[in-house]
């Protein structure tokens, strides 16, 4: 092989990882990256060491919905993994261990499996939305956010609603445990 065909092979070579890196760094910027769970706020939905893939363009183009997990800036200067309970202008309350939202009932079936552990009162305590943020309503451009172990999280109930501009995105999808391996609802 002659040394100008030596040169061209690596420069194709250094323009190819390039182009990969620039990429891989497009992506994790803009589009997805990797987080880890850390804590137990969110179980037994997701577990502490959890790898999951948060979408980043998903609110870019849309808004978060009700029971989305979402990742978001939260005032510690720390990522937090929560669910959405509450959107703008919706009223929130527990009572006796059910949510309304907007004076109606809601399911949480991804709270059945933990509340059959709880053998000492509800798995939420009663509260109505005021007596957690000072507003009777979720405010405009914010979210009720609250983790699945309603009894050892720090969420709404304790740093206030949190404004969709703080949500980096919504998650789905862990990737790691590979038992763990899916989406998750």
């Amino acid at each position: 092989m002659d040394e100008k065909k030596k040169k061209n092979e690596t420069y194709e070579w250094i323009k190819a990882l390039l182009i990969a890196f620039g990429l891989a760094a497009v992506i994790r910027i803009f589009l997805f990256t990797p987080i880890v769970v850390d804590g137990i706020s969110m179980m037994p939905t997701l577990e502490h060491g959890d790898k999951m893939i948060v979408n980043k363009i998903g609110y870019t183009l849309g808004k978060p919905e009700r029971f989305d997990i979402v990742v978001f800036h939260a005032p510690e200067q720390k990522d937090y993994i929560k669910r959405v309970i509450g959107l703008p202008g919706d009223t929130v309350e527990y009572k006796d261990d059910v949510l309304y939202i907007n004076g109606k009932p809601y399911d949480e079936p991804y709270l059945e499996q933990y509340k059959k552990t709880v053998n000492d009162g509800p798995l939420t305590e009663d509260f109505v939305l005021e007596d957690k943020i000072d507003s009777d309503t979720v405010p405009e451009g914010h979210v009720f956010v609250m983790g699945d172990n309603r009894r050892k999280s720090k969420d709404s109930r304790h740093i206030g609603a949190v404004a969709i501009d703080e949500i980096i995105g919504s998650t789905k999808f862990v990737f790691w445990p590979i038992k763990d391996f899916g989406i998750v609802k």
